[in-house]
């Protein structure tokens, strides 16, 4: 289907739509109207003639996706459902049972109960599996089945899931849920506070300096802001927060666009919390946009300490645009610059592999820059940390592992079968981590690299030319030697599984408020920022 609806025919479409206004619209007129023309006969033509039924719904979606993905993975389609979600995760507001799930072919799993909420007051844990929704089988529901569970406040929904291979029934009564974007504050000791911010919504800003406020009221001196596993969101509220830290009228961000409207320089514009008190910013390799806006624009302004490892590198912003019947597309508008000049975008999209993939800008292509004082900073590889603890994990077979819920999982059976007394003093041992790889081979893990996809590629070529005799011997020699190193990989990457497997684990105990506290004792990070804060020559050296 991909070659009926060739990206020539295709691209004029939206771009034709989303920019009728703009100079490139006018300049391109001829020719985009003459694509437009070219695909509305194509597509007619095509759903009245084919051979068997068409489903012109179906059949546009795979022409927009196939369009889409060849520019970046933030240019997005959004129909009226992902549109809601959207809104969803730029307010925190929605009426639900208050729960995180994941939609899978027959089932809801629920992955994380908020407290309090109504799923939780209903008994709902994380790991079960929701298979039936009032009268409807989810396994038999065509739509979006997480759906089902919306509805208006005080309605119930009565839910029948299984729990450890047995079934059970609950029935839920909904709420208005209010996700946090500051979901926990607290003081790390007498003098330093610590405030997590998970998400750039709406409400970031004003929860953000509520909770400065209070820890400054409570007695903090110093304090810790945590924007790692944060991927961004809104750009007026990065550069808000930056304002509570830094003086009125100071740059924060530039972007940078072909369409001059967009080409905007962002000042803080309020008079701030406080500029003087140190500060360390956390990060890692999740953080990123407008996560990396804040701590970009700190570290070039040397207001701020970063501790962790490199982030994301997502230097691009994207503003969503109306289209018909209530959908939307989310468009890549411009790049953003920190105030020293640097865009921190990791992947060229626009310059590809011989396999089409995105590549990371080489080392030997970054840029240096100077921050406030005078220090060196780099573009094009994410915000590298003023200290750094540990190398971003990305590895593609520990990436496999997560996605695939096996931690997940592991998590939700240790919670069924060990009884935690105190949970804060709980850690993982090698007999836990040797218990996790028989848990992963007992459930049949299996990951194909690109390197065994190309070997089998090549083996089956050489079969065909009669060639394999010759080397099939060499060929199981090489696919055993990368199934041990697959095992390297994951030893290699023991301190991170670890990591996730414990996050989870806790939350299963006691939510993920009791995780920040249990971060509080036993965090590398969290520690590292408190003894940075600790001392001020230490905390002025990494500013000088």
């Amino acid at each position: 289907m991909k070659k009926i609806f060739s990206k020539k025919v295709i691209i004029p479409v939206v771009v034709g739509v989303v920019f009728l206004t703009t100079s490139a619209f006018k300049n391109d007129f001829f020719e985009i109207a003459k694509q437009i023309e070219i695909f509305t006969t194509l597509f007619k033509e095509l759903n009245m003639n084919y051979v068997d039924e068409t489903n012109p719904g179906a059949l546009m979606d795979t022409a927009i996706k196939s369009m889409l993905a060849d520019l970046d993975p933030y240019t997005n389609f959004m129909n009226e459902q992902d549109v809601e979600a959207a809104r969803i995760n730029n307010t925190g507001d929605y009426t639900g049972i208050g729960a995180r799930i994941k939609t899978l072919k027959d089932k809801l799993l629920v992955i994380e109960p908020y407290k309090d909420y109504p799923a939780d007051k209903a008994g709902l844990k994380p790991g079960d599996e929701i298979i039936k929704i009032g009268n409807t089988v989810v396994a038999n529901y065509e739509d979006h089945a997480g759906d089902l569970l919306k509805g208006t406040s005080d309605s119930s929904v009565e839910v029948t899931y299984l729990r450890q291979g047995k079934t059970h029934t609950a029935t839920i009564k909904r709420a208005e849920v209010d996700i946090k974007a500051v979901p926990h504050f607290s003081m790390v000791n007498d003098q330093t506070g610590y405030i997590v911010l998970t998400r750039f919504n709406n409400k970031a800003y004003t929860e953000t300096n509520y909770a400065l406020r209070d820890l400054k009221a409570q007695g903090a001196k110093k304090i810790i802001l945590d924007l790692r596993g944060n991927p961004g969101g809104l750009l007026n509220e990065a550069i808000k927060i930056v304002n509570l830290f830094v003086p009125k009228g100071q740059l924060v961000v530039t972007t940078k666009s072909k369409v001059k409207e967009y080409n905007r320089t962002y000042i803080t514009q309020n008079q701030p919390i406080d500029t003087e008190i140190p500060l360390v910013v956390l990060i890692d390799g999740a953080s990123a946009s407008a996560s990396e806006i804040v701590s970009g624009a700190l570290q070039d302004l040397d207001r701020a300490v970063i501790v962790g490892s490199r982030s994301f590198g997502k230097g691009l912003v994207q503003r969503p645009k109306q289209l018909t019947y209530g959908t939307q597309v989310k468009i890549t508008i411009s790049r953003y610059y920190t105030p020293s000049g640097r865009c921190i975008q990791s992947l060229d999209y626009w310059n590809r592999n011989e396999k089409g993939e995105a590549v990371r800008v080489k080392k030997e292509n970054y840029h240096e820059f100077k921050t406030k004082n005078g220090r060196k900073v780099f573009d094009g590889g994410g915000v590298l940390p003023d200290v750094a603890l540990g190398a971003t994990k990305n590895a593609t077979i520990t990436k496999a592992i997560h996605d695939s819920d096996f931690i997940f999982n592991y998590a939700v059976n240790y919670y069924y079968n060990h009884d935690i007394k105190d949970i804060n003093s709980f850690s993982l041992t090698d007999k836990d981590f040797a218990g996790f790889k028989s848990y992963l081979k007992t459930n049949n893990f299996s990951f194909e690299t690109e390197t065994e996809k190309d070997l089998k590629k090549a083996f089956e070529t050489a079969k065909k030319e009669d060639l394999n005799d010759n080397i099939e011997k060499e060929y199981n020699a090489l696919i055993n030697h990368l199934n041990t190193s697959k095992n390297t990989v994951i030893d290699e990457n023991k301190d991170y599984l670890l990591e996730l497997l414990t996050e989870d684990i806790v939350k299963c105990y006691v939510y993920r408020e009791g995780l920040y506290d249990y971060y509080k004792i036993h965090d590398t990070e969290i520690k590292k920022a408190t003894e940075i804060l600790s001392n001020s020559t230490t905390y002025q050296s990494y500013l000088r």
